[in-house]
């Protein structure tokens, strides 16, 4: 694995290079999710670029940013044995230069609801370092994790009003044995929360149980409820329509997506799962 820390030798690097690009951004702390996006990039004989950038423009918590774990060691080691091609280890500075002219996106309905709603300006910061990162990396393919899925929305409006040819290939969510959905902020849950956090799929699951059988309102009171007795304190759990993210007060036939977030302990936790369509989980 080649490691790159600046623009320029990256962009000298990749300008050799014939192979498709198949790109994997991350901010670090990577997991067994992150690794199965860098193998699913492997296929095809393509080249496997994986960045790791801490964004700071993504956090609407100052205290936040602080608290996101840097395991930068741990996460080249992973990449290593991973038999990911390129690392990109930019700095700040590399990322964003003096002088670098920053875009405002039009997210429309996506920058108002769910994440929108609760993390203002964190999708605008998203869509401005990606952004960059495709500048200079300009790969054929971006590899996401469903997790993120509003994120997932948010890069497929970017990539359209960029007129961007790079395509976006959304890979399933990575779940532990339990059930949670992995993610970096897993670490910093004490044991006890670790056991709780398993409740969050667990009750996304009964609602997907039970949609034909029980309104829509009475089962997300009952998964808040059933949440705090996990002590999961729930911020939204919100059902929307599968492709454009449209809120939903009802199931009805087409593929609809149910989204959460919420907090356990000080750790803010999302998940969601595809309901009616044929990549129900």
């Amino acid at each position: 694995m080649k490691i790159f820390k600046t623009v320029k030798s990256l962009q000298n690097y990749l300008a050799s290079k014939k192979e498709i690009i198949n790109f994997v951004p991350t901010m670090g702390a990577l997991h067994a999710g992150h690794i199965k996006l860098i193998s699913e990039a492997q296929k095809n004989n393509a080249l496997v670029v994986c960045s790791i950038f801490i964004n700071p423009k993504q956090f609407n918590d100052p205290g936040d940013l602080k608290k996101y774990p840097v395991t930068t060691e741990s996460d080249i080691d992973k990449l290593y044995h991973a038999e990911c091609d390129i690392l990109f280890l930019p700095d700040t500075q590399e990322i964003y230069p003096s002088g670098l002219e920053i875009a405002k996106y039009d997210l429309g309905n996506l920058n108002e609801i769910l994440e929108g709603k609760f993390r203002s300006g964190h999708f605008q910061g998203v869509c401005i370092v990606v952004n960059r990162l495709l500048s200079i990396i300009k790969p054929n393919n971006l590899f996401l994790g469903q997790k993120d899925y509003q994120q997932c929305a948010v890069i497929n409006k970017l990539l359209q009003i960029t007129n961007s040819n790079c395509k976006l290939i959304i890979i399933p969510t990575q779940r532990e044995k339990d059930g949670l959905a992995m993610s970096s902020r897993n670490v910093r849950l004490t044991e006890i929360e670790r056991n709780e956090a398993p409740e969050i799929y667990k009750q996304l699951k009964i609602i997907e149980n039970l949609r034909n059988k029980v309104s829509l309102s009475k089962l997300k009171e009952e998964f808040i409820e059933a949440l705090q007795q996990k002590n999961i304190q729930t911020e939204y759990i919100e059902l929307a329509d599968a492709d454009d993210l449209h809120l939903k007060n009802n199931f009805d036939d087409k593929d609809s997506v149910l989204l959460f977030a919420g907090y356990l302990g000080g750790v803010r936790l999302i998940d969601n799962i595809i309901i009616n369509g044929h990549h129900v989980n």
